[in-house]
């Protein structure tokens, strides 16, 4: 039984339901789920299906094509030597099927397109010369290489260019979408600890299938991450090399990212990490950010220019954080309980957390409908201009004429706010308005686990929003 998605899987009936031929690109980061969602859509009835082999030969690819044409029963020539001809087998394939609708789903595109092969030609050519012109036709293409699906599918300067019908951006599931599976595994779990999973994991639905019932969290961790057999011991190495064909500048990149909190410029990634400042380093970042691995934001009040690139993967922080240097502590985590590098990095990781979820955050201010701008902001000190350097990791900009300045605190209770942070906030609210002359009203707000404790300082806080909260839909 599928999990969320509900977007997803209506668009699949709709075109299910349609009379015309369709060309569906579907991508995401490894693990996500695409191939499930599309046996599940449509029901593991399909007139056509085939993976590409990881690492096979053209003559490989081919035979593999073959036979999976034979197990559809189809009749495939002999001595297909290109793409073009066993293309022809597909088609022969396609005109024999009684089927009303003939649903042909390729996964794994990118493994088959090997070097100097005609792929993306034959299938230029079976699309716009032969399927298009057709009713019945259903053409999935489906793979976990992001940014070779963006450039050669659906970025295509070819004969593909603007001829996919529909395309879908498979994205983590939603903390509420990770409650709903967990709940149909019968596992009894609070909101608390499927946050603690979720800082870890994201919402990549794979990772989520190792938790196992009777275990803590920091035991499933343990057995899932560090223990000699871990099943995902070894995951971040396989991660980017199954996107990125030479991963090397896209790992350096995440890796560089990881040693600053708030992101970098451009420039700034260049001088820490040592890559060349050329053409190429925009493209690996625009490839990054599709896959959701970094975001890309400018400062509230500033120019578009100077973007600043922020880790968010919550799995690639985890790794830096702590599995870089477990050194094979097949305890790790359970003997990190209450460690200040833990206790740090839950409070970044819920920082990174609610970024992902602020379509809950503006559900429960009551702004869903209201136009906004979601930003950050920093500004470093200035003595004369009375500015004390402020970060902000969240300014949610209304057209209302309101900003919402959040603050956002991971606290096992009732986070109680003392002098010293209301201090910062009233800084931070000061520097904003002096930073960048902005004459909208700015509301201190709360994002917290179970809410604020009522003190002398609570009543600076403008709105408070709580872990309940992010777990809307």
């Amino acid at each position: 039984m599928i999990t969320g998605r509900d977007k997803e899987l209506e668009k699949l009936k709709e075109i299910v339901n349609d009379d015309s031929s369709h060309f569906i690109a579907i991508y995401g980061r490894r693990r996500i789920g695409k191939t499930f969602l599309i046996r599940e859509a449509f029901n593991y009835r399909f007139t056509f299906q085939h993976a590409g082999l990881s690492d096979g030969s053209l003559r490989d690819q081919i035979f593999a094509f073959e036979a999976s044409i034979k197990d559809a029963g189809g009749e495939p020539g002999k001595g297909r030597r290109n793409w073009l001809e066993a293309f022809e087998d597909l088609k022969d394939l396609v005109r024999n099927s009684s089927e009303k609708r003939k649903v042909i789903f390729i996964d794994e595109l990118s493994w088959m397109d090997t070097r100097n092969s005609d792929l993306i030609s034959a299938l230029e050519n079976f699309w716009n010369g032969w399927a298009s012109a057709r009713k019945d036709v259903i053409l999935i293409v489906c793979a976990s290489a992001t940014s070779w699906m963006m450039s050669k599918v659906i970025h295509n300067k070819g004969g593909l260019y603007n001829r996919l019908t529909e395309q879908i951006a498979l994205k983590g599931f939603t903390l509420s979408e990770c409650e709903e599976y967990v709940r149909q595994r019968g596992l009894a779990l609070t909101r608390l600890q499927i946050l603690q999973y979720y800082m870890i994991f994201g919402g990549v639905p794979f990772y989520w299938g190792f938790l196992e019932k009777g275990k803590s969290v920091e035991q499933n961790v343990d057995d899932i991450l560090f223990a000699g057999n871990a099943p995902l011991k070894d995951e971040f190495g396989f991660l980017y090399a199954s996107i990125y064909r030479k991963p090397e500048v896209h790992m350096k990149i995440v890796e560089t990212l990881g040693t600053k909190k708030a992101g970098m410029t451009r420039e700034e990634i260049i001088e820490h990490s040592g890559l060349d400042n050329c053409g190429n380093l925009t493209a690996k970042l625009d490839e990054l950010e599709s896959c959701g691995f970094i975001r890309k934001y400018y400062a509230f009040g500033m120019k578009k220019k100077n973007a600043v690139y922020q880790l968010i993967d919550n799995f690639t922080l985890f790794y830096y954080q702590f599995m870089e240097g477990s050194h094979g502590d097949e305890h790790f985590w359970s003997n990190r309980i209450n460690n200040p590098s833990v206790n740090s990095w839950l409070g970044l990781a819920f920082e990174r957390v609610c970024l992902e979820h602020v379509k809950q955050i503006k559900k429960k201010l009551g702004i869903s409908g209201v136009q906004t701008g979601v930003n950050s902001w920093y500004c470093k000190a200035d003595k004369e201009a009375g500015i004390k350097g402020s970060q902000i990791d969240l300014l949610i900009v209304r057209r209302d004429q309101v900003i919402n300045l959040c603050e956002m605190k991971y606290s096992a209770s009732e986070y109680a706010l003392d002098i010293s942070e209301d201090t910062k906030i009233r800084n931070r609210i000061s520097d904003l308005v002096r930073g960048t002359g902005t004459k909208y009203a700015i509301f201190p707000t709360l994002i917290t686990t179970y809410g604020l404790v009522d003190n002398q300082y609570a009543g600076n806080i403008q709105s408070t929003i709580v872990l309940d909260d992010l777990f809307e839909k």
